[in-house]
């Protein structure tokens, strides 16, 4: 991961947690592994994951993890 890659996540993550979610990262270290280097968004709250669970349980980028936050985010206003 690059520095700026890793910054775009962090604003991502902070951009969630204002709106009441959390950004997950898969854990896996195996670049061909399933859901390697991608998110899913979960509700705080009751811990249900909200996008990027299909199929695989962790299936978003970061571009598709912003989108979906500034999505999110619009539709509350």
């Amino acid at each position: 991961m690059t520095a700026g890659e890793k910054v775009q996540e962090n604003k991502a993550r902070r951009v969630a947690r204002r709106r009441g979610f959390t950004v997950e990262r898969c854990r896996r270290r195996d670049p061909k592994a399933l859901g390697f280097g991608r998110y899913r968004i979960v509700e705080k709250r009751t811990y249900q994951v909200v996008a990027g669970g299909e199929p695989s349980g962790y299936s978003m980028t970061l571009a598709e993890v912003e989108a979906w936050l500034e999505n999110a985010t619009n539709h509350r206003r």
